[in-house]
């Protein structure tokens, strides 16, 4: 999956101030990309955009060579559930961590959603914390389940938002494995950060953009 900003200005309803001004940007299947740049400087908006979730108040989105915002619903739909978004503060419902890493086969529709998701906690050394419910995680597990639940649909481009922020130095060793491991499957990784961590240019880094007011300058 290939996924291109051409010349892409983004501003937030009621607002006069532009969040993305004029981005040029291509993500790709098996390459890294990380973003970095200050707090509020448009890297969220960014990761939203290529995400298929916001729409650019000018310029286009293709996904792999076709402009995403003129196709039609369905095959939108289709496209977008290839591409997972993970927010910086991990969003978990009631129920069990396997529950809530189920819960992105379920939505899809996919056979043995439960025995899925229980096969990623494994292979993401997570499955101690099967049985446990959402509100017994401490910060840094609620952000590796929520990691799970989006490795467990297989996406093609992954997302991730500050994904460091709320581990520790062996999770985020953890967490670099696995990024690796993806990368060597052929999945797309984009990572934003407001500062540079070693640990992250550990997972084999491709590329390095950095969003300053909204603007995406390459390194």
């Amino acid at each position: 999956m290939i996924i291109e900003l051409k010349g892409v200005w983004f501003a937030y309803p009621g607002s006069r101030r532009y969040a993305l001004r004029g981005v040029h940007m291509r993500v790709e299947g098996g390459r890294v990309v990380m973003i970095e740049g200050p707090n509020g400087a448009g890297k969220t908006t960014l990761l939203k955009v290529l995400a298929l979730l916001y729409r650019p108040v000018k310029g286009a989105v293709l996904v792999n060579g076709d402009d995403y915002w003129s196709l039609d619903p369905r095959t939108q739909l289709s496209l977008r559930r290839r591409v997972v978004y993970v927010h910086e503060r991990p969003i978990l419902l009631r129920g069990s961590v396997l529950e809530n890493v189920a819960l992105g086969l379920k939505l899809r529709g996919v056979p043995g959603a439960i025995s899925g998701a229980l096969e990623t906690l494994r292979a993401m050394g997570l499955e101690y914390l099967a049985e446990r419910k959402w509100r017994e995680l401490s910060a840094g597990e609620a952000q590796l389940v929520s990691i799970a639940r989006a490795v467990a649909v297989q996406p093609e481009l992954l997302l991730l938002d500050e994904p460091m922020a709320h581990l520790d130095e062996d999770r985020r060793e953890l967490l670099v494995e696995i990024l690796r491991e993806l990368k060597s499957r052929g999945v797309g990784i984009v990572v934003a950060s407001h500062w540079p961590q070693d640990e992250l240019l550990r997972i084999g880094i491709d590329r390095v953009v950095r969003v300053v007011g909204g603007e995406v300058r390459a390194l």
